[in-house]
């Protein structure tokens, strides 16, 4: 009896152990099989500088202030600086374009390339801590966290002023503004803008109506702004009246601005930061503006005077014109 029960014994340990071994084969195949679906539907992931404080605009970029993390590949931002490798490529804006390169991108133009809203792909990037030991300074303000971008730091040995954001053949002209004509202080750096002249217009065409009249005009329209006061940061959240503005033109744009501001008023207004679309000529005077037109000068017209011809004969003592018919 003894017997039968160690070998019952026996029996149900085996199976027992057998069992455990089954459901271990079970569970193993299973974390393989889950491991292979988590590594299957893995992301790739590439390292790149991001801030480790906020830096603003001017400070200067030092190794201290940036470190390296993973990223996933597909969604590095454009001109993102990499670990490896300077940065990705990106596109410049249009107008940080110089004026040369501007027309060449015209004639590239196709319905899969728009120049004006991509500007120019830049691919040679250098690295962030280039060995040259050139320092980069912040242009645009970067968040703790935030990937370091090409577009917000300067050129390596750039200085961070307002040189660094004048392209090639661009220079820097100061506008006088107001609350009015400054948009009442909505104003950023970086915003494009159109300019208004309002002055008074002699016209000499006709001496007999030598007159003037008040115009309103659009002299530029799409003008980048690159500086409010003496302020190049734009990334303030509260709204300053400013008294100067400083805009991004060519040679030929600073001197009708000078004219203009020399002869009249100027005003600005806000261009949307999508807006592509082309202005034409703009021009508004007192007469337009109500609807009203000009006095048509009367002509004056002189009635022929009848001519009367007399013959003079005298009388007595006194000379008397007679009048006769006249034969010419």
């Amino acid at each position: 009896m003894r017997m039968v029960f160690g070998l019952v014994l026996l029996l149900g340990i085996g199976l027992a152990g057998f069992a455990v071994y089954l459901a271990n084969g079970y569970v193993n195949s299973y974390r393989v099989a889950l491991a292979k679906a988590q590594s299957s539907e893995s992301v790739a992931t590439i390292e790149v500088f991001v801030a480790t404080e906020r830096l603003n605009y001017g400070d200067r970029l030092e190794k201290s202030k940036v470190r390296v993390v993973k990223f996933p590949r597909a969604a590095v931002p454009e001109g993102t600086f990499l670990e490896r490798g300077s940065a990705a490529p990106y596109s410049k804006p249009w107008d940080e374009l110089d004026e040369d390169t501007q027309e060449h991108l015209k004639t590239l133009a196709t319905a899969q390339y728009r120049p004006k809203r991509d500007g120019l792909r830049i691919k040679d990037i250098p690295d962030l801590f280039p060995d040259t030991g050139e320092e980069r300074y912040v242009l645009r303000s970067i968040e703790k966290g935030e990937a370091i971008i090409a577009s917000k730091v300067t050129e390596p040995g750039q200085d961070a002023g307002i040189t660094s954001r004048l392209g090639d053949g661009m220079q820097a002209f100061s506008i006088k503004v107001d609350v009015a004509s400054g948009v009442s202080g909505f104003l950023r750096p970086g915003d494009r803008i159109a300019v208004y002249w309002t002055g008074r217009v002699s016209s000499f065409a006709d001496e007999s109506a030598r007159g003037s009249n008040d115009v309103t005009k659009l002299i530029e329209s799409g003008v980048k702004l690159i500086a409010v006061d003496q302020s190049a940061y734009g990334d303030k959240a509260s709204t300053t009246i400013a008294r100067t503005v400083t805009v991004s033109a060519r040679p030929q744009q600073v001197a009708a601005l000078a004219q203009a501001q020399s002869t009249g008023r100027l005003s600005l207004a806000l261009v949307g930061a999508g807006d592509t679309s082309e202005v034409g000529p703009v021009e508004v005077d007192q007469m337009s503006l109500l609807g009203l037109t000009a006095p048509v000068p009367q002509e004056v017209v002189e009635v022929e005077r009848e001519q009367i011809c007399t013959i003079r004969t005298r009388k007595g003592g006194e000379m008397v014109e007679i009048p006769i018919p006249c034969t010419n």
